[in-house]
């Protein structure tokens, strides 16, 4: 059976709807170069074991890399970290020219002054309509809990009150 394609603006205002924090992505490609970039499709899977997803578009340029990699570390931003987002949503661009960070279990970039950073074991990648859906195994994490976090909702950064 099949259905008829939905409006994707329509939609994604909808999606738009459901506040999500904000975090960075990071790995080494196959050459040990840091990549990364900004999503807002982090979320918890299990707690035992401890599994995270995140999502990727399809058409991105690092998928291969993301796929190879034997680990990545999320860093979520606090709400101080708005121009980083940018940063590392902006294409194209050497995200990490001057930035410092600190190399995590398989030497996937570790980003200051996060609200917390999950070093992940890449576990699976299952391809989910336009994007592919990546799940891993949290292998050690970290937080700062005075820090407030980014928040994204309806377009635009926001920040807890």
């Amino acid at each position: 059976m099949s259905h008829p394609p939905l409006d994707t603006r329509p939609l994604r205002n909808a999606l738009g709807r459901f506040a999500t924090g904000v975090a960075i992505v990071t790995a080494l490609d196959p050459d040990g170069q840091p990549i990364g970039l900004t999503v807002n499709s982090f979320t918890a899977v299990s707690l035992d074991p401890a599994l995270v997803l995140w999502c990727l578009d399809n058409d991105s340029h690092n998928l291969a890399a993301f796929r190879r990699a034997s680990h990545h570390a999320i860093n979520i931003l606090a709400a101080a970290q708005l121009d980083l987002s940018n940063r590392f949503a902006t294409w194209p661009a050497d995200r990490f020219v001057g930035l410092p960070w600190r190399p995590g279990i398989g030497g996937a970039p570790l980003l200051p002054d996060c609200c917390a950073t999950f070093e992940v074991a890449n576990e699976t990648a299952h391809t989910g309509g336009d994007h592919t859906i990546f799940i891993g195994r949290i292998e050690r994490f970290s937080e700062t809990p005075n820090l407030a976090p980014l928040v994204f909702h309806a377009g635009q950064y926001r920040q807890l009150a």
